[in-house]
């Protein structure tokens, strides 16, 4: 989903208008570190990797063939910087694989981290997105350059696989 806003202000900044590209950063900054965030798994590396992205859109904006696709684009540029953060980087001893069904709230939010961390990267965006940064089904189409039914069809997916594990852990329904 093409967003014709977006090709106003890219227009704008490649004409050397500081403000668009600012409201281009303003409008995506959230939703660049939800897509690295669900990549890296360290919001604090999310936030330099969403940094990184836009930084980089700026320099590369005028390779950007449509102007209307700028979310779907700096989202794309995102997870590629956050795919590079991540190998180089050492990933986090995985926790006990025993089940700890009777714990607090806190354990129970690590599972629930871990389940979500569980999951293919295309599955953990959709839920960073949608139940970390809040964001609408046609924010997500937007940012991800898709249709709703896809982001749907990932959310149902990683709903049933974070249940699963869930399960595993001595989680009832």
């Amino acid at each position: 989903m093409a967003n014709p806003e977006d090709n106003i202000l890219v227009r704008r900044a490649l004409q050397a208008d500081p403000e668009g590209f600012g409201e281009l950063c303003r409008r995506y900054y959230p939703s660049l570190v939800a897509v690295a965030d669900s990549i890296l798994m360290d919001h604090h590396l999310a936030e330099d990797a969403a940094q990184e992205a836009l930084a980089e859109a700026c320099r590369k904006l005028g390779r950007l063939r449509k102007p209307e696709r700028f979310g779907a684009w700096v989202a794309a540029i995102c997870r590629n910087t956050a795919r590079d953060m991540l190998r180089q980087r050492i990933r986090p001893v995985q926790a006990s694989d025993e089940p700890q069904a009777d714990c607090p709230d806190d354990d129970q939010k690590a599972i629930l981290a871990e389940a979500v961390g569980k999951l293919p990267q295309h599955l953990r965006e959709v839920i960073y997105l949608r139940y970390y940064n809040e964001m609408s089904y046609a924010q997500m189409t937007a940012m991800l350059g898709t249709t709703r039914q896809t982001i749907d069809g990932r959310l149902r997916r990683a709903k049933k696989k974070i249940s699963v594990y869930l399960m595993r852990k001595g989680f009832e329904r």
